[in-house]
């Protein structure tokens, strides 16, 4: 039989129960094999009672010093009871400097007591007792987590100025970096605003033109990394000329917001949109395929075009054992290989046909790619025109030797 003996309004401050006519404190904390939470008892006396009902503070200070005990007990192991009753009296009846002597020696969780309104200051200075003087029974977590952001921020010798703050305020990155930056100007303060919005302006001008191609090898809605950096070392350059005053957290949000919103555009942009069809001369049917068997046929029938649905084949079929795939116009007699493990590409041309039982002469040339997007404009020119229209994109090597020593040197470079 249990019965609730004390509870506060905040559901997640310990409760006092009675179970089989003993008094016990229960917390839910952490979380079983099964991701289910847990909850733990451990025995008190009705002298502990009164000072829980009667002083939120060291309720609190009790709480934040119960929790390593329930961390350490894991998924399944057991509270270490003695070690928590042993907590009971130095928190909740000795003398306040008695109370600081012990949160020097035991492991305790500050995060619970900044949430609930303890005075940093006073913290840091190892006065735990008169920091919960201004304690508050509803926990303001976003409090807590800024000042681990910020400690963790110094222990990189990172301090932020106002500006700073009010750039990672805008992006929505000055509690979680890694999230993906948004643009939130009623984050900031109004007086700040104008001086943020500077730095958006110049970010934005240093990558006008500048786009965020997709990269079907990192999947359907996978975007180039060679595009991603180009832009991000653009912005940073422009942002650091314009605004050396700021540090290296709040010049990098700013190079993020911009990359990530050139990517989302990108994403969001149908394929077609990013192919040349090449006019009327362009191929009319061709055949694609990939390492693993694979192969697809692409009729001119006014659906999509070549190009669009060559890189949704590649996107699907794409992987680390799966790297080259080809384009071929079986009429025309001639085709293109991607090598996208090594960005180099082959343009390949019957010079004589198989009759009679021997087999077809093919002249194969080599060249050196850089990047999906160079990829994507040999594609487009075959498409529009053949092997031919890929001369200017050149040079092209028949010489395999030589083209393997081009493509080293390239690689050393």
């Amino acid at each position: 039989m249990k019965d609730i003996v004390f509870t506060r309004r905040s559901g997640w401050i310990p409760n006092v129960i009675r179970e089989d006519g003993q008094l016990k404190l229960m917390l839910g904390a952490g979380a079983d094999a099964n991701h289910d939470p847990r909850t733990f008892t451990f025995p008190i006396e009705e002298s502990h009672l009164a000072v829980i009902r009667e002083d939120l503070a060291r309720h609190l200070l009790l709480w934040s010093a119960v929790l390593p005990l329930c961390d350490a007990a894991g998924t399944r192991g057991e509270l270490d009871e003695s070690a928590a009753v042993a907590l009971l009296d130095p928190i909740l009846l000795a003398a306040p400097a008695e109370v600081d002597a012990l949160f020097q020696r035991v492991r305790w969780y500050e995060a619970r007591l900044i949430a609930h309104g303890a005075d940093i200051d006073l913290l840091e200075r190892g006065q735990v007792y008169a920091a919960m003087h201004a304690a508050t029974e509803q926990a303001n977590d976003k409090r807590a987590q800024e000042y681990h952001v910020t400690r963790r921020r110094a222990e990189r010798g990172v301090v932020l100025g106002p500006l700073d703050t009010g750039i990672l305020r805008y992006t929505g990155q000055y509690l979680h970096g890694s999230t993906i930056p948004r643009r939130l100007p009623d984050a900031v303060d109004p007086e700040l605003l104008p001086r943020v919005m500077e730095v958006i302006a110049t970010a934005e001008q240093a990558c006008a033109g500048m786009r965020i191609g997709l990269d079907p090898r990192r999947g359907k809605r996978g975007t180039d990394k060679r595009d991603w950096d180009r832009m991000a070392a653009a912005v940073d350059a422009a942002v650091r000329a314009a605004h050396p005053e700021l540090v290296e957290d709040a010049v990098r949000t700013v190079s993020f917001l911009m990359c990530s919103e050139a990517a989302s555009r990108a994403r969001n942009t149908p394929v077609e949109d990013d192919d040349d069809l090449g006019g009327p001369a362009g191929k009319t049917a061709l055949s694609f395929t990939d390492d693993k068997d694979g192969e697809k046929k692409w009729l001119r029938d006014g659906s999509r075009t070549a190009s669009a649905e060559f890189w949704e084949f590649v996107a699907d079929r794409y992987a680390g054992n799966n790297e080259v795939f080809t384009i071929e116009d079986e009429e025309m007699g001639e085709g293109i290989q991607l090598h996208l493990y090594a960005d180099s590409i082959a343009r390949i041309t019957t010079v004589r046909p198989g009759e009679a039982g021997s087999e077809p002469e093919y002249r194969v040339e080599y060249s050196l790619v850089d990047g999906i997007g160079d990829y994507r404009k040999l594609v487009s020119a075959f498409v529009s025109g053949g092997c031919a229209a890929l001369e200017q994109h050149g040079p092209w090597m028949s010489d395999h030797a030589e083209f393997e020593r081009a493509r080293r040197q390239r690689n050393a470079g």
